[in-house]
């Protein structure tokens, strides 16, 4: 069914804030990266959701927005999850870790996804989204396999793919079963994973911080634009873009995070890293056109 004509210049607007979102989220894998070499994983990332916290909060009382805490438990689960987890994990294996490689395996998270809501959810995932698993896995075998050098920072980026991919699962639960604000829920969520990580910073600390104009740039870029400003505008896009193309749009996202470490980083992934990371994208590609084909 084609779009009525008052929708599409929102759509197109929101396909234009996707575009941005995706720009700042592929290149902050490079931020990142640099900010490892002048701070710790855990001191870095408490700054980030403190600052991320704060501009949320602020955000809820300037648009009147409930403050409120509701269902606390299944907030908190997804906070560990999908903050504290994620990040811990991704943001470690950047430390040792190539930018673009940690990206790709990062966003392993929509297969994870369609994994765990078949026994979950209840969704079985049709034949063309079990193929593109398959073809995900023979790219994880190429990126990880012992003679592509793979090690503890391939892991853990793995591994924050998975802890994505189940908060995304009990976000998705939560929402169905009962009513949530999305943006309350974002708030909190980012504030109790956030004090995560700040526990984590203290149970491990590492280097002081040694701060420059480059982490604090990157502190501010991670915390304000990455953390507060496209997690809002990637909701609002999301409400009025369809979410296939949604689907499309974030397959960028990786791509870019590979193809800004070997201009920027200098990063030279071997033959067999790029063909594992060409097949995770055709991966990406066959649910996201699936997702396109059942909701365009």
């Amino acid at each position: 069914m084609a779009a009525r004509p008052e929708r599409r210049p929102r759509r197109a607007l929101s396909g234009l804030v996707f575009g941005v979102i995706a720009l700042v989220w592929g290149y902050n894998w490079v931020v990142l990266k640099q900010a490892m070499r002048e701070a710790g994983p855990f001191e870095f990332l408490a700054w980030r959701f403190a600052i991320a916290s704060a501009c949320l909060f602020g955000a809820l009382a300037a648009l009147r927005r409930p403050l409120r805490l509701t269902h606390a438990p299944q907030v908190l689960l997804i906070g560990l999850l999908q903050t504290t987890a994620t990040f811990a994990l991704v943001t470690w294996a950047l430390v040792a870790g190539a930018a673009g490689k940690s990206a790709v395996l990062n966003y392993t998270m929509p297969f994870w996804v369609v994994l765990f809501a078949w026994p979950v959810l209840g969704e079985r995932p049709p034949p063309a989204q079990r193929a593109a698993i398959a073809l995900a896995f023979v790219g994880l075998a190429l990126l990880v396999h012992p003679g592509a050098h793979a090690g503890l920072s391939e892991l853990l980026a793995l591994a924050s793919g998975v802890a994505w991919a189940l908060g995304v699962v009990v976000t998705k639960r939560l929402q169905t079963r009962e009513r949530v604000d999305t943006l309350s829920l974002s708030a909190w969520q980012t504030l109790l994973g956030g004090a995560g990580l700040v526990a984590l910073a203290l149970a491990f600390p590492s280097r002081a911080m040694s701060w420059s104009p480059q982490l604090a740039f990157a502190v501010l870029y991670n915390g304000v634009l990455v953390g507060a400003v496209c997690w809002f505008l990637w909701f609002w896009a999301l409400q009025n873009l369809d979410a296939g193309l949604a689907s499309l749009g974030i397959l960028s996202v990786p791509v870019l995070g590979v193809l800004f470490g070997v201009v920027l980083l200098g990063e030279r992934p071997s033959s067999l890293e790029w063909w594992g990371i060409a097949a995770i994208v055709a991966a990406l590609c066959v649910i996201a056109l699936g997702a396109l084909r059942r909701h365009g």
